[in-house]
């Protein structure tokens, strides 16, 4: 995986997923000058999510969506839209627990923890339950880290027991969707081999 990391990008969806990336490290520096230090940490977490799908070396499609809606969750926080816009939490749950879901999807593809669709026959519905067992579980580990904040660190971090039924039933349904797309998530584990350099 450290040579898909390091591998160049190719073409203009690539380089755009990299611009992302790019992006998020500016985040930081902006947060930097006019934010807390946890808000800061917001935008270092989100770098997390950025980097992972370089290293799986997904799809740029699949790259861009997810580095752009790891983005809009973090100024989402940042510039408290989850209060101000009605339903915009349900939105960005169900958005980027289904791209999370996806991404680990195809990590379990490619480290062969689970079989691989195209190639191996494998019923939608058990492609639909693990991908949604993935995205589930990143939502638990989600809401986990939100009440380690709140009771550790800020208590103006948000948690309710409302709040976090309806989060995890977002990221259900958006995971339940990618998992809906699974084999063509399959696929996409397969780029990387198809554009690596040679060695």
């Amino acid at each position: 995986m450290i040579e898909t990391f390091l591998r160049r990008p190719r073409g203009a969806a690539e380089l755009t997923a990299d611009a992302v990336r790019l992006v998020g490290v500016l985040c930081i520096a902006v947060a930097l000058i006019g934010w807390p230090l946890l808000d800061v940490a917001v935008f270092a977490l989100a770098l997390l999510g950025l980097v992972v799908p370089r290293f799986l070396g997904i799809r740029p499609g699949l790259d861009i969506a997810l580095g752009i809606t790891v983005l809009v969750a973090a100024w989402s926080a940042l510039l408290d839209l989850y209060n101000a816009i009605p339903y915009w939490d349900f939105v960005v749950h169900f958005a980027l627990n289904g791209l999370v879901a996806a991404a680990l999807y195809i990590l379990a593809v490619r480290l062969e923890v689970i079989p691989d669709p195209t190639t191996t026959r494998v019923s939608l519905g058990a492609i639909v339950a693990l991908t949604t067992s993935f995205g589930l579980a990143a939502g638990v580990i989600w809401e986990i880290a939100e009440w380690l904040g709140h009771t550790y660190i800020d208590e103006t971090i948000f948690v309710g027991y409302n709040d976090t039924i309806g989060d995890l039933v977002a990221g259900g349904l958006g995971s339940i969707l990618a998992g809906l797309a699974g084999r063509r998530l399959a696929a996409e584990s397969r780029y990387v081999a198809a554009h690596t350099d040679p060695a």
